[in-house]
């Protein structure tokens, strides 16, 4: 069996099918092990060594009862977009690309703010080529 495709996701082949089943968004380790469960696939099997009728089984039963790819992701983006809109503090931390659920921002969230260092002692380059 070549490559598998579940909701528009190429699932490796070579790894176990509950990890594999991760690769799908909104698909975690215990959801897949669940599917696995439900569907009565040994959790043990590789991708490749997966029957067709299989695959189908696993593919039918994340459509009938999962949002994932693209569902998921448009609705998390229209949450998001509705936080912003009725003008919410989490809104207002999302659109500044900030940490919306409460973490600290004066030592932590690098990225978050830009990667900026500083302090003299914290940067990429030498000290002394700083100066030159």
């Amino acid at each position: 069996m070549a490559t598998i495709r579940i909701a528009g996701v190429n699932i490796p082949s070579d790894k176990k099918i509950e990890y594999a089943l991760t690769y799908i968004f909104g698909i975690g380790l215990s959801q897949a092990q669940e599917i696995v469960k439900q569907v009565k696939v040994d959790a043990n099997t590789r991708v490749k060594d997966l029957k067709e009728t299989d695959a189908n089984k696993i593919r039918e039963y994340i459509e009938k009862n999962y949002t994932v790819e693209g569902d998921l992701r448009r609705q998390v983006g229209g949450n998001i977009k509705r936080l912003k809109e009725i003008d919410s503090v989490r809104g207002s931390r999302h659109s500044r690309k900030l940490p919306v659920r409460g973490q600290r921002t004066k030592t932590n969230s690098r990225t978050a703010r830009g990667n900026k260092r500083m302090t003299m002692g914290s940067g990429k380059t030498n000290a002394m080529a700083q100066k030159t």
